[in-house]
């Protein structure tokens, strides 16, 4: 009888064993879209130390492909103001002269997303954590208009963030930014060399940054039909 009910046992393990895996991988998704809210800030000719003197807004659409637990690959897309004055500044520009900017940037960024922990919820043997924080890179392209000037330039964004899983398809994240951008225009023509300094890397000095709260939506079942074989 107790071999009866063991062999039992182990055919229904046989049978449903593989059913309640695939019920359980189901629950990864591929994907991740939302959009998110947040403030800007400028460090440039204008504004040389402090970061949130003048802050702007900025809103933002995201999509993500999560390639793993770890890793994720974002593309970005971005709305945001920047303004400053040089009147606010210690520092003094040849003959007294002072300007001021308001900008409106449109920025495209592909990045790459490296998470501390294994980010998620479900499997306990997979060590997933619901909160995580995390470092991020890539590449951009922002588009400007400044009190009449068009502009465009490369930037490269780099910086931190935070996910928290609300439940497994739903993400409330907090990310800050720094970009630098391959323009010394950013805040304007005025502002593009105020020190007459004709040459040198020292000139490109436009930065700006976006801390963003976000929240996304994850989709598309990774493993939605699996097939198995012994």
């Amino acid at each position: 009888m107790q071999k009866r009910k063991i062999t039992i046992v182990l055919l229904l393990f046989a049978v449903l064993g593989p059913a309640c895996f695939r019920m359980q991988a189901q629950e990864d998704y591929r994907f991740d879209a939302g959009g998110g809210l947040g403030m800007t800030g400028y460090l440039g000719d204008a504004n040389m130390s402090n970061l949130w003197s003048n802050p702007g807004f900025d809103a933002m659409l995201l999509f993500r492909y999560l390639r793993s637990p770890r890793i994720a690959f974002k593309t970005g897309l971005y709305i945001g103001s920047l303004s400053g004055n040089t009147a606010d500044m210690t520092d003094v520009l040849p003959d007294q002269a002072q300007f001021k900017f308001s900008t409106t940037f449109y920025e495209l960024s592909e990045m790459f997303e490296f998470n501390f922990l294994n980010y998620g919820i479900g499997e306990k043997y997979r060590n997933l954590k619901r909160f995580s924080p995390y470092i991020t890179a890539g590449l951009g392209v922002t588009m400007w208009t400044s009190d009449g000037y068009l502009g465009a330039a490369f930037t490269i964004p780099l910086g931190v963030g935070a996910k928290f899983k609300i439940n497994r398809r739903l993400n409330l994240g907090l990310e800050f930014l720094m970009k630098k951008t391959f323009s010394d225009r950013l805040d304007g023509e005025n502002l593009s060399d105020p020190h007459l300094i004709k040459s040198g890397f020292a000139k490109n000095t436009d930065w700006y940054s976006t801390l963003s709260l976000t929240l996304s939506y994850e989709f598309s079942k990774r493993c939605a039909t699996c097939n198995y074989k012994e």
